[in-house]
C-alpha cells in the first residue's frame, strides 16, 4: 500500500516538485518517497521539525501560535507547510505534526491527533486525525494519510 501510494503521489507530480515538514514522523514521509526510484525527478528533500525551536526557526511558525495553540493544531500544520514550501521553494508541500506517544500534551490533545496540511499555490488543505494504537501504528497513519492528503490537494494538476 505504501509503495503504491508513493507511486501514485510521484506521478501525480511528475514536473512539479514536492517539500515535506515532518515532525511525529521524523522523516518518514521522505524515506517512504526516496524508496522509489526516479523520486528525486518530484521530492526534493524536507525539514524534520520536531522540536518548537526548528518549527519557528526554520519554517517560520510564529511563536505566538506555538504558544497558545500548541505545535499539535491546525494552525501550526498550516504554517509548516507554508513554511517548508517557501524555504525549500517547491510547488507543492505536506506537514505533519502530532502526538505519536506515550502522553498527550498541555492542550488537551490525546495520542494520536495528528495535524496534516497540505499547499500548492492554490490552496491549503488541513486534516485533523484521531489515530489509534502504538507510536509505530500512529507514525505509519500517518504518513499513508499525508500521503492521501497530497493526492487530494494536487487533483488538479492530473494530466
Amino acid at each position: 500500500m505504501m509503495t503504491r501510494l508513493c507511486c501514485e503521489v510521484l506521478s501525480r507530480l511528475k514536473g512539479k516538485t514536492l517539500v515535506t515538514a515532518e515532525s511525529l514522523t521524523g522523516g518518514g514521509i521522505g524515506a517512504a518517497l526516496t524508496a522509489i526510484p526516479g523520486s528525486s525527478a518530484v521530492y526534493k528533500g524536507g525539514i524534520i521539525s520536531y522540536t518548537n525551536w526548528v518549527k519557528a526557526n526554520l519554517l517560520d511558525v510564529p511563536e505566538e501560535i506555538l504558544e497558545t495553540k500548541g505545535a499539535v493544531s491546525e494552525p501550526t500544520a498550516r504554517a509548516m507547510a507554508a513554511g517548508v514550501r517557501k524555504r525549500l521553494e517547491a510547488d507543492v508541500s505536506v506537514a505533519v505534526t502530532g502526538l505519536a506517544g506515550p502522553d498527550g500534551d498541555e492542550f488537551g490533545n490525546p495520542v494520536g491527533t495528528v495535524f496534516i496540511a497540505c499547499e500548492t499555490s492554490q490552496e491549503s488543505k488541513v486534516l485533523r486525525c484521531l489515530f489509534s494504537g502504538d507510536r509505530e501504528q500512529v507514525r505509519q497513519q500517518t504518513i499513508q494519510s499525508a500521503l492521501k492528503l497530497v493526492l487530494a490537494c494536487t487533483e488538479d494538476l492530473k494530466s
